[in-house]
């Protein structure tokens, strides 16, 4: 049985991102791991019944997805409105699926304060960017699923490979 791959809805093409659109993750191993049935695909703030599209959301003070799930951060979206338990909630259904279906891996969009793996943004909405994990990347880790970032698709061919 090969390893399922949980892949963050958008790369697969989904409108689901907070500002109603897609980022899809055009390569030749995309296309292969579906063919082989191995990609389980979810947008994990719309799995927590968030709408798209949705106001802009960062982790708080510089904070990461760890400290959110540690009780000493919040997520708030551009509006001062809080949504930390949504984000919650949304990481809590990912690891859920991901040990449904069977997940090792998980390919995420970064950059988001749900997904992000190699960089999230700095809580200001200034468009800095910071290391760190985002909500949903930092509880798959803690589950023990290996997550990879869009940008690390060939690092994730070779772990796959090994």
């Amino acid at each position: 049985m090969q390893n399922k791959i949980l892949v963050s809805a958008c790369l697969m093409g989904h409108a689901v991102r907070y500002d109603g659109r897609a980022k899809p993750l055009l390569h030749s191993a995309i296309e292969t791991w579906q063919a082989e049935g191995r990609l389980v695909t979810i947008c994990p703030e719309m799995s927590a019944g968030m709408p798209v599209p949705r106001p802009p959301a960062e982790i708080g003070n510089g904070a990461t997805g760890e400290d959110v799930l540690a009780g000493t951060a919040r997520v708030v979206e551009l509006t001062g409105r809080d949504v930390t338990e949504e984000f919650l909630q949304a990481a809590m259904n990912a690891v859920a699926l991901a040990r449904q279906a069977g997940c090792r891996y998980a390919l995420l969009i970064d950059g988001s304060p749900s997904c992000g793996s190699g960089f999230i943004y700095d809580g200001t909405f200034s468009g800095r960017k910071q290391a760190g994990n985002g909500v949903t990347a930092a509880a798959l880790k803690a589950a023990g699923v290996e997550v990879f970032s869009d940008h690390e698709i060939e690092r994730l061919i070779d772990r796959i490979a090994q």
